[in-house]
């Protein structure tokens, strides 16, 4: 809960709608089971091996080892089981496996207490981790809106808007100098000669879930957000290391990171997308030493409040003409972010692993990239992603 939205509180339920689970009978006595197995299966070689298999899952479901990172909103609904709160927490990428915190949960006889409800937890977290969120009503969301990462300053202002009646138009003047909502003056110059506009909060609006005061207000709402982003940014080092890693400033990066979060579907590809689009803009190695992009492109159209389309339908003046400062030849980084990027899309453009790539595309259903020195490589990934049904041929 940000700034002036910490106020609300969780008022008791009296049918808290609590979820029942049965704990497995001996699981306080699994250090003992564990050694019996070990015995078995060195007394009996492999025909324990049938023993062995059947509690080696209770043992070493796999799990994360850390508290996690960035927010996701998870719900628990009426009815859910332990298994059933697994499944959700894996699907949502909290846990490495619903397994573990089943495990976790029958280990613990508070996890009898669980309400039904939504909850703020972080991604990749450790199973024992996760289910103390779930048990501390202080991570209940209430009058919560939740933004996802790559929403854009429209989407934001819209679903703001749609859940606090405030008129869509307030947030358009309430963003019309970011340096009066909290974006300090670090995140306002660049060192490639073009300038921040102070009127685009694009990128400045972190992905999470804020809890809305009584008497929200478009200005409150969007200082919490920034607030939000700046503590964040702030978690993560990021205006130093970009500067040291990379000699860029930190609104050139926090673009390249809005970029990438619409590129890129799959966390392993953040980063080498980034680089990628480092190279391009810095490298000077790029013949047009431009992006390129059909992203940067559909996000001028979306400002003017068109759709985007797909890379065959754009036309020639979409792509070129020159009142579009997203267009597709402009030198450099883009003048500005085409999306509000998320912790995963942040860390990507920090640790940017040098490549030689000058080119991206998705292959398969799954999300995955593959990367390209040459336009000839940049052909041939074409094709396969052509072979693999994806609808860019």
């Amino acid at each position: 809960m940000i700034g002036e939205m910490e106020d609300l509180k969780y008022e008791d339920n009296p049918d808290p709608g609590r979820w029942r689970h049965r704990k497995e009978k001996g699981a306080g006595r699994s250090a003992m089971v564990f050694v019996v197995v070990l015995l078995l299966f060195g007394v009996l070689g492999g025909g324990a091996w049938f023993g062995w298999n059947r509690y080696s899952g209770y043992f070493f479901a796999a799990d994360y080892d850390g508290p996690g990172t960035g927010e996701v909103v998870v719900a628990v609904k009426k009815g859910d089981g332990g298994s059933a709160i697994g499944a959700t927490l894996e699907t949502a990428g909290v846990v490495k496996s619903a397994k573990a915190f089943v495990n976790a949960a029958a280990d613990d006889p508070k996890s009898t207490t669980i309400q039904v409800g939504s909850y703020k937890l972080r991604k990749q977290m450790k199973a024992t981790d996760a289910l103390a969120m779930l048990l501390d009503r202080k991570n209940m969301t209430v009058n919560g809106v939740t933004i996802p990462e790559g929403w854009t300053k429209m989407q934001v202002f819209e679903e703001f808007s749609k859940k606090t009646g405030i008129e869509y138009a307030e947030f358009e003047t309430a963003a019309k100098d970011i340096s009066k909502l909290g974006v300090t003056a670090e995140w306002l110059k660049r060192t490639d000669g073009k300038k921040v506009d102070k009127s685009n909060i694009e990128g400045f609006l972190y992905p999470a879930t804020y809890e809305l005061p009584e008497k929200p207000t478009a200005d409150g709402i969007l200082k919490a957000m920034v607030k939000n982003f700046n503590a964040e940014m702030d978690k993560l080092n990021f205006a130093a290391t970009v500067q040291e890693k990379y000699d860029i400033s930190p609104y050139e990066a926090l673009v390249a990171a809005s970029i990438t979060q619409v590129e890129a579907l799959l966390p392993e590809d953040m980063g080498p997308t980034t680089r990628v689009l480092y190279n391009r803009a810095y490298s000077g190695k790029f013949p047009c030493e431009c992006l390129q992009l059909d992203s940067t492109v559909n996000y001028w159209l979306r400002l003017q409040g068109k759709e985007g389309k797909s890379s065959e339908k754009l036309t020639v003046d979409e792509l070129h003409g020159e009142d579009n400062p997203y267009r597709y030849n402009v030198k450099g980084m883009a003048i500005g972010p085409i999306s509000n990027p998320g912790d995963i899309a942040l860390k990507g453009a920090l640790d940017a692993k040098k490549s030689p790539y000058y080119f991206f595309v998705t292959v398969n259903a799954a999300g995955k990239m593959a990367y390209g020195k040459t336009f000839a490589e940049h052909e041939a990934n074409i094709q396969i992603a052509c072979k693999n049904g994806i609808p860019i041929c």
